[in-house]
């Protein structure tokens, strides 16, 4: 009966041990990441070492030492205001948690100062705690322009795709698309953003967006921001948004490589030597005399006449009246005896000159 008992609540069990599951993955996953210091103050050459927790698994992380920094605004002036420098890249363990010492150093910009962790790649997380530079300037933040104030409310995506033209060369474009909320009592009109571009560990490059409208306070609105990159870039970039001084978003951009240019270039290379080869044959051909002599053996061309002479065979003089009424024609036999090779003309038998075999 027990193990009837024990089937029965098999089932039950099943559920609620999946149920259970469930709501720690759900805790863990709206678990926000946490970023604690060994020291809350040290000086230029220091040490310190930073835990984070919350984190996702296996992440990679960039920390950064930042001025003009506070909990409550940010980063104000992005990674601009980092001794980037001297930031350390750490990845997260299984649990997404992590253990990293960093060198102190000076921002370029004065406190009060944070130490800013910030994922690299995938979704876009981000955690600051409260530093002190011992002998470092310190300045006021600056003011927040109007009563509006604006926060990401969604996570931020880029939208679009590469064309053809962009495989060879053509500018990589997107769109940066979020959700911005108001937090301010007052509205915004017409509001003016900052998209930056950065390239590995280079600063971003900042140009204006304006986007046309007004968000209420305590309204949202989805805006969309042009993002161009220069022609033949490619590698891993990072888009940021910023608005009032403050980075509002970070995004990375993975642009693939326009292999159509460095196939141009392939055949480039194959196609010019070539024609240049084919050319300079063709110069050879023209330039060199049509006919070859052997070096050290001067030959003459026989002339025409020559080659006629040694065609012709010579005839034989007919004699005259005073060599005897019976001397051969021209044209009779003596001609042909002259052609033969093995007589001479003086040693033909004729008419005149009878041999003397037999005689004594």
């Amino acid at each position: 009966m027990s193990v009837a008992l024990l089937v029965a609540l098999l089932p039950a069990l099943l559920t609620l041990f999946a149920t259970g599951a469930d709501a720690a993955g759900t805790r863990a996953a709206d678990a926000k990441p946490v970023v604690t210091l060994s020291k809350q103050q040290a000086g230029k050459g220091g040490e310190i070492t930073v835990k984070g927790s919350g984190w996702r698994p296996n992440a990679l992380l960039m920390m950064l030492i930042c001025g003009r920094s506070t909990t409550d605004r940010g980063v104000i002036g992005g990674t601009n205001s980092c001794a980037n420098a001297e930031g350390r890249a750490v990845t997260t363990d299984g649990r997404g948690a992590f253990r990293k010492k960093m060198p102190v150093a000076e921002p370029p910009v004065p406190c009060p100062c944070v130490v800013h962790v910030a994922t690299v790649t995938g979704e876009q997380a981000t955690a600051d705690a409260v530093f002190v530079v011992a002998g470092h300037p310190l300045a006021p933040l600056p003011k927040e322009t109007g009563g509006g104030r604006l926060a990401v409310l969604a996570t931020t995506r880029l939208e679009g795709d590469s064309g053809i033209l962009t495989w060879f060369g053509a500018p990589p474009s997107r769109q940066l698309v979020l959700t911005v909320g108001n937090l301010g009592s007052a509205p915004v009109k017409d509001p003016v953003f900052e998209v930056g571009t950065a390239h590995g560990v280079f600063a971003p490059q900042w140009e204006e967006r304006q986007w046309r409208g007004t968000i209420g306070s305590g309204r949202k609105a989805q805006i969309k921001l042009p993002v161009e990159l220069t022609a033949g870039a490619h590698g891993d970039y990072q888009v940021s948004l910023r608005y009032g001084g403050k980075v509002l978003a970070e995004q990375p951009w993975g642009v693939g490589r326009p292999w159509g240019v460095t196939l141009f270039w392939i055949l480039l290379c194959v196609v010019v030597p070539a024609a240049v080869f084919r050319i300079g044959m063709a110069i050879v051909d023209k330039v060199r005399p049509r006919t070859s002599r052997a070096p050290g053996r001067a030959r003459r061309r026989p002339s025409r006449g020559a080659d006629a002479t040694a065609r012709t065979p010579k005839r034989r003089r007919a004699p005259g009246p005073a060599e005897g009424p019976a001397a051969a024609p021209a044209d009779g036999p003596s001609t042909a005896t002259a052609a033969l090779p093995w007589f001479t003309p003086d040693s033909a038998p004729s008419e005149n000159r009878p041999t003397t075999k037999g005689h004594s």
